[in-house]
């Protein structure tokens, strides 16, 4: 028997055992969401009455979380920006597969649902994300510091893409409506595409130290064991499979509470505004936790790269599909949420404007971001 032991010892060493041990100490919900995420879609629990729509709720909020947890670990490994643009970019990819997915049902008014969608993601990036960051990071750690260049960098290309995809349709005289006449749309789908592609050029390369957080704003346990390579593509796939179980969750609950909109009588516009605020719910998790670890540079790059490879990414994709498949596709906001998106666009510049930020900016921004929820409900 003490053979046995010792033999066992030569092959696994304590060392070795205690590494295995570590990595099995992760946890268990990382690995268990995004699986149980799959398999809820695969059996369609969604549609088992209400206790298959409350577990199917409950699956929906693990796989969010998990993500959040294996997009830390990736971007850990990474290091900033790298880190950030990977969750950015796989969220708003799998965004663009649920809008095209909806605009090929038959629910709802197709030809406006990616325009709300894309509206209600910039509302709650540049309101709710990053006036929930703001608010706890000064409420903890008082006044916080971040890059002026690189928020200013962000904020500019920002404006740009966002007025073209959602200002400009409405002035337009080619095609009736808030629409752009087809060779129009494929005009701005390639200048989203040329201005996005500039932004991640300078962001990861050229002029990345823009977007790095100053020594000085980093955590204590900022320089900790970084994941090894192993782990990181771990985290990685489990990332992917917990993204793919939130947008197929969030796309067979949303057409339930679609119909339930629709029959309470309240504006369809929601349903945008809730299928925004479930796809972007592992980013707003990552952009809070790092606001209150003092890393607000982290929670901008996840804001502002979010809202830009929303719209940089989302139009020229739902762009392509309307014109292969001819059909319609209204980009154009109304007066009420092009006054709301100018007043956005102001705060969000007055409170970045200074490479500084204190709870006060915060409050402001949950505040213009409450009167949207408000008067999309109320219209």
């Amino acid at each position: 028997m003490t053979q046995t032991t010792a033999d066992e010892e030569r092959i696994v060493p304590p060392a070795s055992k205690r590494a295995l041990l570590q990595r099995l100490t992760m946890p268990w919900w990382t690995l268990i969401f995004p699986l149980l995420g799959v398999g809820a879609v695969l059996i369609s629990l969604y549609k088992m009455g209400t206790p298959g729509l409350i577990a199917a709720a409950v699956i929906l909020m693990g796989c969010v979380l998990a993500a959040v947890h294996h997009a830390e670990v990736v971007a850990h490994r990474v290091g900033e920006p790298f880190g950030t643009l990977v969750l950015a970019v796989a969220v708003t990819v799998i965004e663009v597969s649920l809008i095209v997915s909806l605009m090929l049902s038959d629910a709802g008014d197709a030809s406006t649902l990616a325009r709300d969608t894309v509206f209600a993601a910039i509302m709650i990036i540049l309101n709710g994300i990053v006036g929930l960051c703001l608010l706890s990071g000064g409420v903890r750690h008082g006044e916080q510091r971040f890059s002026l260049r690189g928020a200013s960098a962000s904020l500019n290309v920002l404006v740009a893409m966002v007025v073209l995809s959602l200002v400009l349709p409405n002035y337009v005289s080619s095609a009736p409506g808030p629409t752009y006449a087809p060779s129009q749309l494929i005009f701005v789908a390639i200048v989203s595409l040329i201005l996005y592609g500039t932004f991640v050029f300078v962001q990861t390369g050229r002029h990345r130290e823009m977007f790095l957080p100053a020594d000085e704003d980093l955590p204590a346990d900022a320089h900790t064991t970084v994941p090894s390579g192993s782990d990181t593509l771990v985290a990685l796939g489990l990332l992917l499979v917990a993204l793919v179980g939130v947008v197929l969750l969030a796309k067979g609950l949303s057409a339930k509470v679609e119909e339930a909109i629709l029959g309470a009588g309240l504006p369809l516009a929601i349903v945008g505004v809730i299928i925004a605020g479930l796809v972007l719910a592992p980013e707003s998790l990552a952009a809070y936790r790092a606001a209150k670890r003092n890393r607000l540079q982290t929670s901008l790059n996840l804001a502002l790269g979010s809202a830009l490879a929303t719209i940089g990414l989302t139009i020229p994709s739902v762009a392509i599909v309307s014109l292969a498949l001819d059909l319609p596709l209204a980009l154009g906001i109304g007066p009420k949420e092009m006054t709301v998106l100018v007043l956005s666009l102001f705060v969000i510049t007055l409170s970045l404007g200074t490479g500084r930020t204190t709870l006060l900016g915060g409050a402001v921004h949950l505040v213009i971001f409450a009167a949207y929820l408000f008067i999309t409900v109320v219209p």
